[in-house]
């Protein structure tokens, strides 16, 4: 309470008038309400504050999960996670480690007794490592010593004597304690799929194999007797006697992406044998039936949808017949989960919501679990529990008991600044395109907004294209709202959620079915009487920039743009990015498809006739999904054409950010040009550099 209203309260005390009473108990009351702390706007400073809360894993017996909590570290400038453990029943909440390298791939010993991580903390073998920590209390003990190879995950044996170990060779091998680093070597690289997002350049020898790791001698030997192949997604079964997993044994992987499931006996040097053969990816996350018999997957679509493909449930036994449960459903899946009694489970993404869902084994349909407009995550099913992750538009994601149909909120790692904020709600709309396509969308609305009133308006389009804005919590939405913007989000043609047909609609047609439901979205919204029609903006990352460029190119009426990590002329990014079987399977070779190449690069051929929004590029100097050189050629188009543009380069970033200040510098410059060129306000487009920050006075006391 205030000292003004303190002192207000003494002076009344002592008046004897029944009048002056009730004014002092009018404004004592007052005094009580002004106590509580007012909601504010969301601000950058609450990036690093809110957390990211890992997916859960359940303990053998059920009643306990670990679920991990990471962090932006603003004075080191990376993110930093650490892991927790709850009961089921919620009662009980530990912190398990600390400490600046972090710890991820959480898991418990199917004996109950110990806990294991991955990190790369400092131990008797560097990098990253297997840890364990009994249960009951004390330090983590590195477990695994593995040189040479890098550990990319792990999984206990249903016995607990052995692990299963996915490994790949490191690039250069560690320096020796005491020695300088030896100079690089020059890469050499023969394979036909040769660059990787985050992975870089990729070596014949650089693939990802399965290893056994006994515990009792801690010498680990390779599962099959496969070479050259990679292996992922391992799965043992619960009877301990098989692992399933995915990889692509054609002739030369390289040229297909024709996964596939295999099964292995799960010793050392054994013969995989392929349970499936369909053409197109059989994988994704594996999980086994209760009686091993039999493994769950998702099935894509042939291989020319590879960038549209939706996946369906798909059940494959070990003697190879394959099944399709729910054999109707029109919607992607993924992370299959069975029950104890058999019934299976998977994710489903529909319609701006994804959802766990139990599929018929020997029907057509799904049965819909959580009837909350929002999106799951992740699932994870044991001992009868099921856990998941679960966001909506005000809340972010934290982990949840899902039963029956109910959800009841595990975690609340973010609930208390959550509740400091003003956050607004996300809402649907559904508008026509040119050519009558419905087409769904989502509309964010300024804090304090009004019925009636116009305002700027950011038109925000997802990546992908196979993905879709859905109603989960998004910071930036949020930010956006606080400064006055609207924001619109387009599940454009193209995007998942509508069915495989929606999503393969613009097969080598890029930056025309698309721009039309983007620009018929903006017609809708400003119909509404929301968006101002001249004060609007547009931007993107990835395949959003991608056609933030398009739409620009195609309509004058923003007023500002933003291309993050796009492209505006796909000849120049044939083997220059990591999509090459994308580009053989869906436009051909540039010598035989050279006039749809050249279609598909209007943004850039015509930028003289076509292009007239300031526009601001970014990317990072690391990105091999889509190369910067997409935001290069751009910039320098609108530059020689006297249009206001600037191009943003962020060193050692990767297609997705993870440095924290980088972060925070896209979001000031995205703001700073919106504000510049949507509004017109007399700021720079781009925010002055911050000074230096001084150190602390060094203090001897204590």
């Amino acid at each position: 309470m205030c000292s003004s209203v303190w002192n207000s309260c003494r002076v009344l005390r002592r008046a004897r008038s029944t009048a002056f009473a009730a004014v002092a108990l009018l404004i004592t009351t007052a005094g009580f309400a002004q106590s509580a702390p007012a909601k504010r706007a969301i601000s950058l400073d609450d990036l690093p504050k809110l957390a990211r809360v890992g997916g859960a894993v359940l303990s053998p017996d059920g009643d306990w999960l670990i679920y991990s909590v990471s962090r932006m570290d603003t004075k080191e400038d990376k993110n930093h996670s650490d892991l927790w453990m709850m009961r089921w029943d919620g009662n009980s909440n530990i912190q398990l480690t600390f400490g600046k390298e972090g710890a991820s791939r959480a898991a418990f010993s199917p004996d109950g007794k110990y806990i294991s991580f991955l990190s790369s903390r400092p131990g008797k073998a560097k990098g990253t490592q297997v840890w364990v920590m009994n249960r009951l209390g004390g330090e983590p003990e590195q477990l695994t010593a593995i040189t040479g190879e890098e550990i990319g995950d792990y999984a206990w044996s249903p016995d607990s004597k052995r692990l299963l170990l996915s490994l790949q060779p490191k690039d250069e091998p560690e320096a020796e304690e005491g020695k300088p680093p030896a100079p690089p070597k020059p890469i050499v690289i023969d394979r036909y799929h040769f660059k990787q997002d985050i992975h870089g350049y990729l070596r014949n020898d650089e693939r990802d194999g399965l290893y056994l790791y006994d515990i009792a001698t801690k010498k680990f030997d390779k599962l099959t007797t496969d070479k050259n192949v990679d292996e992922g997604n391992p799965q043992w079964s619960p009877d301990g006697q098989w692992i399933a997993f995915v990889s692509n044994h054609d002739e030369d992987p390289d040229r297909s992406e024709n996964e596939d499931v295999f099964v292995v006996a799960a010793k050392a040097g054994s013969a995989a044998k392929r349970l499936t053969s369909w053409t197109g990816p059989d994988g994704g996350r594996l999980a086994w039936s209760p009686d091993s018999k039999s493994i769950a997957y998702a099935q894509g679509a042939k291989p020319e949808l590879s960038a549209y493909s939706q996946r369906r449930p798909a059940l494959v036994t070990l003697d190879g017949k394959v099944s399709y449960p729910a054999a109707k459903l029109d919607r992607g899946v993924n992370s299959p989960c069975f029950l104890p009694d058999g019934k299976l489970i998977y994710l489903v993404g529909d319609d701006r919501s994804e959802y766990p869902a139990e599929v018929e084994l020997n029907g057509d349909g799904v049965h819909r679990l959580v009837a909350e407009s929002g999106v799951t995550m992740g699932i994870e099913c044991k001992a009868g529990h099921i856990a998941v992750m679960h966001s909506d538009d005000t809340h972010s994601g934290e982990i949840y008991a899902l039963e029956g149909t109910s959800l009841r909120k595990l975690t609340a790692v973010n609930d208390a600044l959550l509740a400091e904020l003003i956050l607004v709600p996300t809402e649907d709309f559904t508008s026509k395109s040119k050519d009558g396509t419905e087409v769904h969308g989502l509309i964010t609305k300024p804090q304090g907004y009004k019925s009636g009133d116009k305002v700027p308006t950011i038109l925000f389009i997802h990546g992908g294209p196979n993905g879709q804005d859905g109603h989960s919590f998004d910071f930036q939405r949020q930010w956006f709202a606080a400064h006055g913007y609207a924001e619109v989000n387009v599940n454009y043609r193209g995007s998942s959620g509508r069915g495989q047909d929606y999503a393969k609609a613009i097969f080598a047609d890029w930056g025309h079915l698309e721009v039309m439901d983007l620009l018929g979205a903006v017609d809708e919204v400003i119909k509404m009487g929301v968006a101002d029609p001249n004060k609007l903006g547009i931007g993107g990352w990835s395949y959003g920039g991608i056609l933030t460029d398009y739409t620009t190119a195609t309509d004058s009426r923003f007023k500002g743009a933003i291309s993050g990590a796009g492209s505006a002329a796909p000849l120049s990014f044939y083997g220059s990015d990591q999509y090459i079987l994308q580009y053989d399977n869906e436009l051909g070779v540039p010598w035989k498809a050279r006039d749809l190449y050249l279609k598909l690069s209007y943004p850039l051929l015509e930028a003289d006739k076509r292009m007239h929004t300031p526009t601001l590029y970014m990317g990072g100097t690391n990105d091999f999904n889509v190369p910067i050189i997409g935001g290069e050629q751009m910039y320098q188009a609108l530059k020689y054409l006297h249009i206001p543009t600037e191009l943003i380069v962020y060193p050692g970033q990767f297609h997705g950010f993870t440095r924290p200040s980088f972060i925070r510098d896209r979001y000031e410059r995205w703001m700073a040009w919106y504000d510049h060129y949507v509004q017109g306000k007399d700021t720079p487009a781009t925010p002055a550099p911050k000074p230096a920050e001084k150190k602390p006075a060094t203090s001897s006391g204590n």
